[in-house]
């Protein structure tokens, strides 16, 4: 009975680990939800590897114990990689953003979104999929004058920027071919210093290769764009992914470590994050940290807060 356990669980083990590196030879999006939770499922196969241990010490075991260990720690370092050195102790906080993915079809919650957005008292917010709160337009513009979606620059209420400042510049456009106008781009002034804000909301990185070319496409833009830039949204991917791997690499941006987990809710801090802040330089996040409700919405929102380094 012991050698059919060890036997079946030692291929399950051996299947997972497997599919976990593939990533090392081909990326297919078809896998794009594993390469997510690559920390996630090595630490299961470790975990599982123990208990075949404890059935039958045997040198296969070993070795798929060595391999999760490796993949775990791997991913665990990709997570790490593009945190920023930390911030001098003269560095104060200039800026401060709510980035919330609220849920289209979340219409219930739209005035406890507004008034959650009003309560933040951040200079910038960014909704993704903001149809709740088109109701709420009216009373958010007492608190936010400066506003791009929701009538403003588009008919759509998909993306919604909100501002205490004015907008030096603001245009709203596509990237990619699967949804149109979920790229906002705006500039305000921070004592004297142009900060430049672009909110993305991306493709699941299952929906065929349609990620791929949103990320080839904004990466571009961020060529294009001089200055601090600070990055928002959904990008329906965790920062271990190939592809934002490389997308981070090209384009110098740094995030926090860990960075709060905002999907699945269920899982709450056990989760992934696939929403994120990010910074150039010399922008610099001094912190990020995830809402204590995600207000009847599939994610949780962020709150950030960012400095200039002089």
């Amino acid at each position: 009975m012991k050698d059919t356990l060890f036997c079946v669980g030692s291929v399950l083990v051996s299947l997972l680990l497997a599919t976990i590196s593939l990533r090392y030879v081909t990326h297919t999006w078809l896998l794009a939800f594993v390469y997510s939770f690559q920390a996630h499922f090595a630490l299961a196969a470790v975990l599982a590897t123990l208990v075949l241990l404890a059935i039958k010490r045997h040198w296969f075991a070993y070795l798929l114990l060595a391999v999760g260990v490796f993949l775990l720690g791997h991913g665990l370092f990709m997570l790490k990689a593009f945190e920023a050195a930390p911030a001098s102790a003269a560095t104060q906080p200039v800026l401060r953003l709510m980035s919330f993915n609220i849920m289209n079809d979340n219409l219930g919650n739209g005035a406890r979104i507004a008034d959650a957005v009003i309560a933040s008292d951040a200079d910038i917010v960014n909704i993704l999929e903001a149809e709740p709160l088109r109701p709420e337009i009216a009373r958010l513009s007492q608190a936010y004058p400066y506003r791009i979606g929701c009538g403003t620059d588009t008919d759509g209420c998909d993306t919604l920027v909100l501002s205490k400042r004015p907008f030096l510049t603001q245009s709203v456009s596509s990237i990619g071919d699967l949804w149109p106008n979920r790229l906002i781009q705006t500039a305000i002034d921070v004592d004297g210093t142009k900060i430049n804000f672009a909110s993305v909301h991306l493709a699941k990185p299952y929906f065929d290769d349609f990620q791929l070319d949103e990320l080839t496409d904004l990466r571009k833009i961020v060529a294009e764009t001089d200055g601090p830039l600070l990055l928002a949204g959904d990008f329906n991917s965790a920062i271990i992914d190939p592809h934002i791997q490389r997308f981070m690499r090209a384009t110098g941006f740094n995030t926090v470590f860990p960075e709060p987990a905002t999907w699945p809710i269920r899982a709450g801090a056990v989760g992934i994050a696939i929403d994120h802040v990010l910074a150039r330089p010399p922008l610099r996040l001094t912190s990020v940290t995830r809402m204590d409700d995600s207000i009847g919405s599939n994610h949780f929102g962020l709150m950030a807060e960012i400095a200039i380094e002089r």
